[in-house]
């Protein structure tokens, strides 16, 4: 009995044990003594990801002479004003990058390259222009080692790290009641209690992250003054996956001495600040937009797209390459601003709403008609109808309110002819830092 009791006890410990990290772990101290301002680093994790944070070989260099691909190669319609040469050498390299297996057939029908019928052709040509916005646009995060296909993707045809919205709990047998979206096993809040998606109200919509109010109480502040236990639980769940995905813990971004306290945070906090609004850039204005290009099976539970977080550049290591190197040194084409070979299509109306208000005035019905007249006249054109609301008042209003008008051009349109099926309504969306009119609008523009 005895000895049984030991064995259980000896199994017992290692059990706990087997959640702990053996040593030896190293202590990398970045602020002053007795601050608790330390890195805390395993050194067998930093040998498994320094392999896989090695820029890759770059294909040989080639003059930026002769024609350029768009007057080569038909249906070019992004980095067209490169030169053929240069072209072919990118897309070498991407196949590298993205699908070093199935080769150029991944995203090619190879009977006709122009041809548009292999949905990884489209979804890869808004992933270029994606990868041109963040290196153009987004130096404040991504600096000058910059991104590629390969920083996603890493020789895999789907990037390892992504998300897709959770689906809500089940609540027709409510016995064990509203779990608020949290006691769910998940390893993206590393198995806590704490809520297991933050991603979709913070890395796609823009609600406030917070844990302290800015007011003692609610008043012009509005949103921001919505902090509650279990928004700083939502909070803490989005810090716990920054963490993970960068391999760091706390005292990267924050300073014990104040957490909240902007002043004295390391600088790593503005770019990861910046980096948060880079990665909402991506899920709404590139990622989501081509959802409906994606067979069924490449898609979530809820018929969304998969979609980017910290952890689908970073992969475990606090900066790709560990900031040796760059991936555009070789390719700089990649850190132009996006272009298309193709002519843009522009917004076909923008309606505008009265305060608190979702009813349509006769500026607005106007704005319906001429757009109703453009799609009666293209019978293959397709909208998206995107409701905006800016942040003073209450978050959960501003949404449903922008919903409501969203929903308003959506019925005027069908009463003017358009069928259903041509209009996709988007989820409403907040105007980041915007109290102008134009932020009670509803957009009507071209779908991707």
């Amino acid at each position: 009995m005895t000895t049984s009791l030991k064995i259980l006890g000896a199994a017992a410990a290692l059990a706990v044990l087997a959640g702990c990290e053996r040593p030896p772990v190293d202590s990398v101290q970045f602020g002053y003594r007795g601050t608790g301002m330390v890195q805390v680093y395993n050194p067998r994790t930093v040998a498994q990801q320094q392999p896989l944070n090695v820029v890759p070989e770059a294909l040989p260099t080639v003059p930026d002479e002769g024609p350029r691909a768009r007057e080569i190669y038909q249906n070019v319609q992004v980095l067209g004003d490169l030169s053929a040469a240069n072209f072919i050498r990118l897309m070498t390299a991407i196949t590298q990058w993205v699908s070093p297996e199935q080769g150029c057939n991944y995203c090619h029908n190879p009977a006709n390259l122009a041809d548009d019928s292999v949905y990884t052709k489209v979804v890869a040509r808004k992933m270029l222009q994606l990868t041109q916005n963040v290196n153009a646009n987004w130096k404040s995060h991504v600096a000058d080692t910059g991104v590629t296909c390969w920083t996603c993707h890493r020789g895999k045809p789907v990037p390892e790290y992504v998300w897709f919205t959770a689906p809500p709990q089940d609540l027709k047998s409510n016995f064990i009641g509203d779990k608020a979206g949290q006691n769910t096993p998940a390893k993206t809040v590393g198995y806590a209690s704490l809520p297991f998606d933050p991603f979709t109200p913070y890395l796609r919509d823009a609600l406030p992250i917070r844990v302290n109010g800015r007011a003692p109480l609610p008043g012009p502040e509005g949103a921001n003054n919505r902090s509650s236990i279990q928004q700083a639980e939502h909070t803490y769940a989005l810090m716990m996956h920054m963490s993970s995905g960068l391999g760091v813990n706390c005292t990267y971004c924050h300073n014990t001495r104040s957490i909240s306290e902007w002043t004295s945070s390391p600088p790593t906090r503005v770019t990861a600040w910046y980096g948060i609004r880079m990665v909402r850039d991506i899920n709404v204005n590139y990622i989501e937009p081509v959802t409906n290009v994606f067979p069924a099976n490449r898609l979530g539970e809820l018929g969304d797209v998969a979609k980017t977080h910290c952890a689908t550049c970073h992969q475990g290591a606090f900066k790709p390459l560990y900031g040796n190197g760059s991936l555009l040194k070789a390719h700089p084409e990649l850190a132009v601003p996006p272009k298309t070979g193709a002519p843009k299509a522009a917004a076909l109306g923008q309606v505008l709403f009265a305060v608190n208000r979702s009813d349509l005035n006769a500026e607005a019905r106007a704005a319906i008609r001429r757009a109703a007249a453009e799609l009666t006249a293209n019978q293959a054109l397709k909208v998206d109808i995107s409701g905006f609301a800016d942040q003073t008042g209450s978050a959960d209003k501003n949404l449903e309110l922008a919903r409501q008008r969203a929903v308003a051009v959506r019925e005027a349109l069908k009463a003017a002819g358009v069928p259903e099926a041509r209009i996709n309504l988007r989820k409403p969306e907040f105007v980041i830092g915007g109290t102008a009119d134009d932020s009670r609008r509803v957009d009507i523009i071209p779908a991707t």
